[in-house]
């Protein structure tokens, strides 16, 4: 059986939530990370690019449809939303093939 994914958030800054008990969220540009990996899913260095990781931040929750901790990011890679998923209304159905050839 196929191991499913649980992506994380790598940011190139961060800021302090007074609101919420000073959690730290991620601002700037975010990444997808998966946990255990030292790499982003774009494929970037987290230690050369200087990336940060938030290991309780959830990737959906970077986007501002979400809610979640989407306050301060500017961009979101679109190579990470590509292959981790991008839930939203900009987001493209998935490829499926309507008619095929006999």
């Amino acid at each position: 059986m196929a191991r499913v994914p649980r992506y994380n958030v790598a940011a190139s800054g961060q800021w302090t939530d007074e609101e919420e008990g000073r959690r730290r969220l991620p601002a700037g540009e975010v990444h997808a990370w998966e946990p255990g990996r030292n790499e982003t899913v774009c494929g970037l260095s987290l230690s050369r690019s200087r990336l940060a990781r938030f290991p309780h931040v959830a990737w959906q929750d970077v986007f501002p449809e979400s809610g979640g901790a989407a306050d301060r990011v500017r961009r979101v890679c679109p190579r990470c939303a590509s292959a981790a998923g991008r839930r939203g209304p900009d987001a493209r159905p998935r490829w499926r093939r309507v008619d095929p050839r006999p």
